[in-house]
C-alpha cells in the first residue's frame, strides 16, 4: 500500500453481501437502514468496493457484523474479506466480524483469521448483537484480540439498524454506551480500542473514555460532519487530534458526501491530515509517526 499516494483512509466501510448472494441483516432491518440514511446503491461487492476506493485514491477498512445468534441471520463470510484484501492490497484492509455469543468457536475463529488470512481488526456491533460490551462472557475474545495484536471495534450510540421499523426491529439501544467499553480498555490495556461513530446521546462519555485511556480511538463514521456535536470538534481539534479516525459507514453513508461536510469544520490545518490518513496509518501499523 503506497501511503504517499493515498488522500485518506476511511476506517468504517462495511461489506453488506457475499459473493454468492447472502446478505448480512434480514430484510427488514436492511430496508430500515436504507430508509434512515436515504442510500441508494446499498450492496456493493466487495469488487466494487476495492472500485470505488481505488478510484477516489484512497484505502479502506472492510468488515462485517456476524450478529447470527441474535437475528438468525448468517454474516458474509469473512474470508471472502481478506481474500479481497489479497487481491485488492492497494487499497482493502482486512477486518471482521465475531459473534460474542459463540464463545471458543469465535476465540477460535480469531486467531485463525489473524494467522491464515492476515486479519487486522474485528467489529462488534453490540446493539445488533445484543451483548453489553463489558460482560465477560466477551472477554475470551478480547484476550484473543489483544494476543494477536489486532484492533478492537465497537459501534457505540444510537444505530440506523432497525431505526423506524416497529419497535426499532428488536434493537436495543442501552448496549451501545460508550461507558460500557471502559471496563474493557481498562482489562484489555494492549488491546487497541475504537469507539465507532458519534456516540449519540454519550458523547461526551466516549470523549472521556478516549481522553482517559490510551488504548481508545474514535472513528468519525456514520455521521455527516456538519451534524458532529460541538464537543467532538472541540477534542478532535485539541486533546485527541492523535486519537479521531476519517470512518465514513460506506455504503450508508459514503466518503464523498462526508469529506464534502468535513471540509466545512473549523478544524486546524495541522489536524486535518492526521484525521484523514495519519492517524489511521500508525493506528494500522502501516507507518511509525
Amino acid at each position: 500500500m503506497d501511503l504517499d499516494a493515498l488522500v485518506a483512509i476511511d476506517m468504517h466501510a462495511h461489506a453488506e453481501v457475499s459473493a454468492k448472494g447472502g446478505a448480512s441483516l434480514s430484510s427488514e432491518l436492511d430496508a430500515a437502514a436504507g430508509a434512515y440514511f436515504k442510500a441508494e446503491h446499498r450492496h456493493p461487492t466487495l469488487p466494487e468496493i476495492a472500485a470505488y476506493y481505488r478510484e477516489r485514491s484512497m484505502a479502506c477498512v472492510v468488515f462485517t457484523v456476524d450478529a447470527e445468534s441474535a437475528t438468525g441471520t448468517p454474516p458474509v463470510p469473512n474470508e471472502e474479506i481478506a481474500e479481497a484484501a489479497v487481491e485488492n492490497p492497494d487499497v482493502i484492509i482486512p477486518f471482521a466480524g465475531v459473534d460474542p455469543h459463540k464463545g471458543k468457536a469465535a476465540v477460535r475463529q480469531i486467531r485463525r483469521l489473524v494467522e491464515e488470512f492476515g486479519v487486522k481488526g474485528f467489529k462488534f456491533h453490540p446493539n445488533l448483537q445484543a451483548f453489553h460490551p463489558d460482560d465477560r462472557m466477551a472477554y475470551p475474545l478480547y484476550g484473543a484480540i489483544e494476543d494477536a495484536g489486532a484492533i478492537a471495534v465497537f459501534h457505540t450510540g444510537q444505530t440506523g439498524i432497525g431505526a423506524g421499523a416497529p419497535g426499532g426491529g428488536g434493537i436495543r439501544l442501552k448496549y451501545a454506551n460508550p461507558m460500557l467499553v471502559d471496563d474493557v480498555a481498562a482489562d484489555f490495556p494492549g488491546m487497541r480500542i475504537v469507539l465507532a461513530h458519534p456516540s449519540f446521546p454519550w458523547q461526551d462519555e466516549a470523549l472521556a473514555v478516549a481522553t482517559h485511556k490510551p488504548n481508545v480511538y474514535i472513528d468519525l463514521s456514520g455521521w455527516s460532519p456538519k451534524y458532529f456535536p460541538p464537543q467532538l470538534v472541540h477534542y478532535a481539534n485539541s486533546l485527541l487530534r492523535d486519537k479521531v479516525l476519517f470512518g465514513s459507514d460506506y455504503p450508508l453513508l459514503t466518503p464523498d458526501r462526508w469529506l464534502a461536510d468535513f471540509a466545512a469544520l473549523p478544524l486546524k490545518d495541522e489536524v486535518r491530515p492526521k484525521i484523514l490518513k495519519d492517524n489511521a496509518a500508525r493506528l494500522l501499523g502501516l507507518t511509525t509517526t
